[in-house]
């Protein structure tokens, strides 16, 4: 008898040979074939991330590009953030809640002179297009989803506009942080984003798939860019406590309870979910999204049961031993009332109960640019 192996249904960046060429570990995440690491290792990048400069591939995140005269009107009404308010070429956070105030997923938004891009969650693409196409009518919008189309590179690090800016026609240092410009880098058009997910200075790099390969060559030629996989993205970004959805945030919580209040406008005008949260701010929330250590090497993983007294009171939502900091620090909801930084509650780690010390976020401090 003869066995034989499904073909894999996950799909592939434009990047999968130059992963596999580097000898990274593969694995499904949100759909996708992706490098978690390479052999040097996640703490060897995330330090080369800290200290020079690493190269993600985040070619699986998604794109929509939204047209016509009331192209912010509807973006405004879809997401929480105000993008009336931002000036071309500027990019801003936000979140795209449901009817109930919860959060469908986190994103960002860029205002071109004739358009709006957003940009999603590779796992939550096709849902939030559904999502939102379901209000475009009523803006006159053309909503067109370009994520198969569009590549995307993260250059990040402190060197990154060093090593950027003799391959660009963009003059960078005219690019403040969360600002974008169109140009060209090697010659390849390209939509150059000061943006990240590491807490570093950086760069986003949006570009036709045609480009990718090409792309990848041009930043790795000078050998003083680190590939670096999801495994460091993911401790990068918890030391700076940037919330990661399905860990952090999902359709369970308000951005009010997730510590994202900041990015909701309640005085812009209508948007969906706008009746709940007008709610919590008048009332509160019963449960807050806090940042916490532990002592020695008590490493909190994510799904950890957490305790407030003796109630059980949710999960870790994320959690890892920092490399920069050498502490294991984590994420999890925890009652209002200790929300407060220097309050204690236990997280259980292998059925012993370890106390764990509310801290403010982001844990690290010292990225140049903030």
């Amino acid at each position: 008898m003869t066995t034989t192996t499904a073909p894999s249904t996950l799909k592939r960046t434009p990047f999968y040979e130059k992963h596999l060429a580097l000898g990274a570990k593969l694995v499904p995440f949100a759909g996708w074939e992706m490098p978690v690491q390479y052999p040097q290792g996640i703490t060897a990048e995330h330090k080369a991330v800290r200290e020079r400069c690493g190269l993600f591939d985040v070619s699986h995140m998604g794109e929509f590009i939204i047209r016509g005269p009331r192209a912010v009107d509807f973006v405004n009404y879809v997401t929480t953030n105000d993008v009336a308010a931002l000036a071309l070429g500027q990019v801003h956070y936000s979140t795209i809640l449901n009817d109930r105030g919860t959060i469908e997923d986190d994103c960002l938004v860029y205002r071109f002179p004739d358009k709006v891009m957003m940009v999603v969650n590779a796992s939550n693409i096709d849902k939030d297009f559904a999502h939102i196409a379901r209000h475009a009518d009523k803006f006159g919008v053309e909503l067109t989803n370009v994520s198969d189309d569009m590549g995307l590179l993260a250059l990040q690090g402190p060197e990154a506009a060093t090593i950027l800016q003799p391959l660009t026609d963009v003059d960078l240092s005219s690019i403040k942080y969360y600002h974008f410009a169109e140009g060209k880098v090697s010659g390849m058009p390209m939509i150059v984003s000061r943006t990240g997910y590491t807490g570093e200075d950086g760069f986003e790099l949006y570009h036709d798939i045609q480009y990718s390969t090409r792309l990848w060559d041009a930043l790795m030629a000078g050998g003083n860019v680190t590939p670096a996989g999801l495994g460091a993205r993911d401790t990068l970004r918890l030391e700076m406590g940037m919330a990661l959805y399905g860990n952090d945030i999902d359709d369970t919580v308000t951005p009010l309870e997730a510590n994202l209040g900041w990015l909701v406008k309640l005085k812009k005008g209508d948007f969906v979910g706008k009746p709940v949260l007008d709610d919590q701010k008048a009332n509160g929330v019963k449960k807050k999204l806090i940042g916490f250590t532990l002592p020695e090497r008590n490493i909190a993983r994510h799904g950890y049961p957490v305790f407030a007294g003796d109630q059980a009171s949710g999960l870790v939502c994320s959690g890892t031993l920092s490399p920069t900091l050498g502490i294991p620090i984590g994420t999890a909801y925890v009652p209002t009332e200790l929300a407060k930084e220097g309050q204690t509650f236990d997280v259980e780690i292998r059925g012993k109960r370890v106390p764990a010390t509310v801290a403010k976020t982001p844990f690290y401090k010292e990225a140049s640019h903030l």
